[in-house]
């Protein structure tokens, strides 16, 4: 079973708090696993692990050291930022393994805009082919995990703005025009309630096998 919340646009710094709270309440068994979908306003994270020299000329926007693995990346307004609260039961407690599982919510999600979503072998995240051969970035992934219990996640860039990106060596790439976007591939922007949506039905099809 898992509950799903939506936090609409909430600040990075309350949303990781109640990530904390619900991991402790998870693991005192007092709720079941819980999939937290928000959009934030601007800010830079930079994992653990992550060089500050990939931390180009962040301006105004707050940069936030924090647990997860990865480097350095962006979420802002447009993106759909997924924090599941899951606890990896004996038999499945791989990261590697949830990483491509967080990896494949966001394939189908794709697949249901007509979007190739692949993954890039060696690197995290989904990406997209384009034109020459290449891939762009479209979803980012890190997590972290407290007794089994993960937290962080992934994030989709549905309408992002990629200019931001240009602010960090996104994940340590140095080429920020890496990145895209689903508005990039599509006709018409999907409302982010219809992306929800579809993320949920896509995160219970991986995880829950319905």
């Amino acid at each position: 079973m898992i509950v799903w919340q939506d936090c609409g646009l909430m600040d990075y710094s309350s949303t990781r708090d109640l990530q904390k709270e619900l991991v402790s309440k998870r693991l005192a068994e007092e709720i079941p696993d819980t999939l937290l979908l928000v959009e934030h306003p601007h800010v830079f994270t930079l994992g653990r692990g992550g060089q500050t020299q990939n931390v180009l000329h962040p301006g105004s926007v707050p940069v936030v050291e924090i647990e997860r693995g990865g480097d350095v990346t962006y979420h802002g307004p447009g993106q759909l930022v997924a924090y599941p609260i899951r606890l990896l039961e004996e038999g499945d407690r791989d990261l590697h393994r949830y990483l491509r599982n967080l990896e494949s919510v966001v394939i189908r999600v794709l697949e249901a805009y007509g979007i190739e979503g692949v993954r890039n072998p060696g690197l995290t995240g989904v990406w997209v082919p384009v034109q020459g051969g290449s891939l762009k970035k479209i979803a980012s992934a890190g997590v972290a995990v407290k007794k089994w219990v993960t937290y962080h996640g992934i994030a989709l860039n549905v309408n992002t703005d990629l200019t931001y990106f240009t602010c960090i060596n996104p994940c340590g790439i140095t080429e920020p025009a890496v990145m895209t976007t689903m508005a990039d591939f599509l006709p018409e922007v999907p409302p982010m309630a219809e992306v929800k949506d579809r993320f949920v039905q896509s995160f219970e099809a991986v995880f829950l096998d319905v």
